[in-house]
């Protein structure tokens, strides 16, 4: 377009304004149109030449994309591989990986707490969200949504001996009790038959309580059920499906357009070239629904597609299982022992301060532990991790107060933890005989001398008890930094437990988990009471008091 621009402001003006001059320029004139467009065309033809290979080098220059997913959600979206723990596997990696190649940039996946999506988009943590997200009118007013790339129905499951319930009118007009996935087109769908459904927050639990009869039917998406449903013994699919369609779409932030638009387009290519149906062949994913994916006019894809059903996931076996295990029960001492440490030093402080400091001291210490005792931790690590951020973006606050996910929970869990051992040290502080602090006086020792080589070593001995069982009790309570995305033990065993596993697989790995926090745990009692018995000079262990 440039040498095309070129030649029309000069070209003709210098023609029409030679030719009556002499011959020379006539001749010249038509010589200079020629060579004009010869520049042109290899002007443009080089520029289409090079501009993949810029576009590409730009995008090695670009930081990869976070994709924020959480692979708790399990088969077949996202889930780790049996064969290789260390990878995940799914029909959205494999989208992903698509996309990856399509855009020449790198993408990430960032493991990230399915009900949080959103909010990690808000906060700035992921670029993109894909996870089996459904478009709906109060998710489009908070993010972009790209074009669809997979059309789900939604399936009725009901036991195998189950005669009556025949499809999901027979469901409302028995009013049976109906499991499905918290906030999803089953769950609303329910809602508006008049129906109370029971909500789980994983695929796998529905189909569990129905075999065992604490549920009367599952409503869930088709590749749930194609991956924990179809062949699991005891169950049937109630056929034809469930009338109606949702669709599967990935989410922006709504300032990131040009983003959403390059994987509109990429997205757009996938399926022209048949990669989509070639990745959902390969998953058994593939049915008429999908056809709405495709442009007008297009006409005889059944002759294109042909998708066998899900193989069976291979399953878990004890060294596949275990190191991942291992991995984050060590996750879980690490931020156990940080988590006490903030809240032995903070709780201290907060026990000196109620004991000895002026009177607003005082005020504010109380406070502290009424607070911290009386909001629950899962509220406070959401608040820390969501919220403060939120709130210093709208005060433009110039500092940052976006801790990763590891420091906020190691915030929270000792912040609220301080609050129950500051109570336990002002309790045996002042368990201590008033007479130690006239004996110190009398020797001519300080208060703080006093407090720091008289009282406090005689209170850790009343302390060390109590700390020790709020020090086990942390232990378990680490589990709840799963919900702001630390892959902690307790967390681990969700996403193994969605990734397949059969039941025996479930029960094993369910074991070695248990397994594992007693071997945390039990040690530190022995460690206590061996303690105990060392700093009382082994009265506890002879029976005396």
């Amino acid at each position: 377009m440039v040498g095309y621009v070129g030649y029309g402001n000069k070209g003709f003006g210098a023609a029409s304004q030679a030719r009556p001059v002499s011959w020379h320029l006539q001749a010249t004139g038509p010589r200079l149109f020629l060579l004009a467009i010869l520049a042109w065309t290899f002007t443009d033809a080089a520029a289409v030449a090079t501009t993949p290979a810029v576009n590409e080098q730009v995008a090695a220059q670009l930081p990869p994309l976070r994709w924020g997913a959480d692979a708790e959600g399990g088969a077949p979206y996202i889930f780790n591989d049996p064969e290789r723990p260390d990878q995940l596997i799914g029909f959205e990696v494999d989208i992903a990986r698509a996309l990856e190649k399509e855009l020449g940039r790198r993408i990430q996946h960032k493991q990230y707490d399915f009900k949080k999506l959103l909010e990690g988009l808000e906060r700035g943590d992921i670029d993109f969200a894909m996870n089996g997200l459904e478009v709906t009118p109060d998710r489009q007013k908070r993010v972009r949504f790209s074009r669809p790339y997979y059309v789900f129905k939604l399936q009725l499951v009901v036991r195998q001996d189950e005669n009556e319930l025949r499809s999901l009118r027979d469901c409302v007009t028995r009013r049976a009790q109906v499991g499905t996935l918290e906030n999803t087109a089953a769950s609303r769908l329910l809602g508006q038959a008049g129906l109370v459904p029971k909500l789980y927050d994983s695929q796998v639990t529905p189909f569990e309580d129905l075999a065992v009869g604490r549920l009367d039917a599952v409503l869930i998406d088709v590749p749930i059920v194609l991956y924990h449903a179809r062949n699991r013994p005891g169950l049937k699919l109630v056929e034809p499906l469930v009338s109606g369609r949702g669709y599967y779409a990935i989410a922006f932030r709504k300032q990131d357009e040009e983003l959403a638009q390059q994987f509109d387009a990429a997205l757009d290519r996938l399926l022209e070239r048949g990669e989509l149906t070639r990745i959902y062949q390969k998953w058994g994913l593939w049915n008429a629904s999908q056809e709405e994916l495709y442009p007008p006019n297009r006409f005889g894809l059944e002759l294109e597609q042909e998708s066998a059903p899900p193989a069976p996931l291979v399953g878990w076996s004890f060294g596949n299982y275990f190191p991942l295990l291992i991995r984050a029960a060590w996750v879980t001492v690490e931020l156990t022992v940080l988590s006490m440490l903030v809240a032995v030093v903070v709780g201290l402080v907060v026990a000196v301060c109620r004991l000895y400091a002026p009177q607003p001291l005082r005020w504010l210490a109380l406070g502290y532990v009424e607070f911290f005792r009386g909001v629950p931790v899962l509220l406070l690590l959401y608040f820390l991790y969501f919220g403060l951020p939120a709130i210093g973006q709208v005060l433009h606050w110039e500092v940052a107060l976006r801790w990763s996910p590891f420091v906020t929970a190691v915030i929270g869990l000792g912040l609220n933890y301080a609050a129950y051992e500051a109570e336990i040290y002002r309790a045996a502080i002042t368990a201590i005989p008033r007479s130690q602090w006239e004996a110190a006086a009398s020797l001519g020792l300080t208060r703080r001398q006093t407090f720091r080589y008289i009282i406090l070593p005689q209170a850790v001995r009343i302390i060390l008890p109590p700390s020790t069982t709020d020090f086990i009790a942390l232990f378990k309570d680490t589990s709840l930094a799963g919900t702001i995305t630390v892959v902690e033990l307790s967390k681990q065993y969700q996403i193994l437990s969605t990734s397949g596993a059969d039941y025996t697989a479930l029960v094993e790995i369910g074991l070695a988990t248990a397994s594992l926090y007693l071997l945390m745990a039990i040690p530190l009692g022995y460690l206590s009471r061996w303690l105990e018995a060392r700093w009382h000079g082994g009265q506890l262990a002879e029976g005396h008091p």
